[in-house]
């Protein structure tokens, strides 16, 4: 089969690899139809992600047509259409048994970093009863790609870590894919406002054509002060960290208000500085999550009910043939304006 394998910092290749065989009875074998390219993809490109090693097919996010099941899957069939989890959890260890999916003890975020992932024509999916989801028919199958990672993460780690409520200012920092889920998922809190911080015009635009009320160029270094005087000196109550850099989680710090919470979400690939001898006195809160995908499941009624659409996230399309371009695209998203690619295999 045809996959992408990542062969070390700033190198990857289309190869020809064995199809994935059953290797524990609670596995299947599923043969993805749609993928996508995540940022943190890009982040094992540069070095980020020591777990990942050279040799492995990259990916976690997908959907695809269930092709074998091992003897302990009862739950999905040969055939099945589903939706493939990020996260593996067995749903047995004590962090699963928390919904702490992302630290299963022998799963977690493993597809694309630990184990051979999605950006191929088949992937094995370990923990297959509680790592995939069943697609209901007529769904619209690349809308739900947007289900495996982006949508929860934006909304764990950022609306649900970050506290958002009725009434509330939140600001999040990076308009990119998982600000924008960050974004749309914040919305079903009805938060007074919602201030999207960026470097990049265009994706400023976009999002405010998913419900940001105020856009903020911080290219100019001011943000912070665009932020207090949009917020009348205050700050605001949710400062939502989707980029993973040093300038934004200090950013996040600069903005937030006394009694609010700083909910990182973005993969820091280096130290970034805490001023605690600012903020030991401010009652705020910081939060680090990584993905769980409890909210799957509610998420995808909430798809299916047309309460959101995630297909608005996607810019591109490209064949697994081309999966080389995709990376070459997603990776410029400055002049190409990509927010998400779907991959067809």
């Amino acid at each position: 089969m045809k996959a992408l394998v990542y062969q070390g910092p700033g190198k990857k290749a289309l190869e020809d690899r064995p199809m994935p065989e059953i290797a524990a009875p609670t596995d299947a074998v599923v043969r993805v139809t749609r993928t996508t390219i995540c940022g943190t993809d890009l982040h094992i490109l540069k070095g980020d992600v020591p777990t990942c090693a050279p040799g492995r097919i990259l990916g976690h996010e997908g959907v695809g047509i269930v092709k074998k099941v091992g003897a302990a899957v009862s739950a999905f069939k040969p055939g099945d259409h589903v939706l493939i989890s990020c996260i593996s959890s067995c749903g047995k260890c004590e962090y699963c048994r928390k919904g702490m999916y992302s630290h299963c003890t022998s799963g977690g975020w493993i597809l694309g970093n630990s184990i051979d992932g999605t950006q191929a024509e088949y992937v094995r999916i370990p923990h297959a009863e509680t790592s995939l989801y069943h697609i209901p028919a007529g769904a619209d199958e690349e809308a739900l790609v947007m289900l495996s990672d982006i949508l929860p993460t934006g909304f764990e780690c950022g609306v649900l870590n970050g506290r958002v409520e009725p009434g509330s200012t939140v600001a999040i920092v990076g308009s990119g894919p998982i600000g924008l889920a960050a974004l749309l998922t914040a919305q079903f809190y009805s938060p007074a406002e919602i201030i999207m911080i960026d470097l990049d015009d265009n994706r400023l635009a976009v999002a405010k054509t998913f419900g940001a009320t105020q856009t903020i160029n911080s290219s100019d270094g001011k943000a912070a002060a665009a932020v207090k005087a949009l917020t009348g000196g205050r700050g605001v109550d949710t400062a939502i960290e989707a980029v993973g850099i040093p300038a934004t989680f200090l950013l996040c710090e600069d903005i937030v208000a006394p009694g609010g919470t700083i909910a990182n979400v973005g993969v820091h690939g280096v130290k970034a500085d805490l001023h605690l001898e600012r903020l030991w006195s401010h009652n705020i809160t910081i939060t680090t999550r990584l993905v769980d995908t409890v909210t799957t499941p509610m998420l995808l009624k909430t798809v299916q009910s047309k309460k959101i659409d995630p297909t608005k996230l996607i810019t591109h399309r490209f064949k697994l043939a081309n999966i080389l371009d995709a990376y070459e695209t997603f990776g410029k998203a400055a002049s190409t304006h990509a927010l998400k690619v779907i991959i067809e295999a």
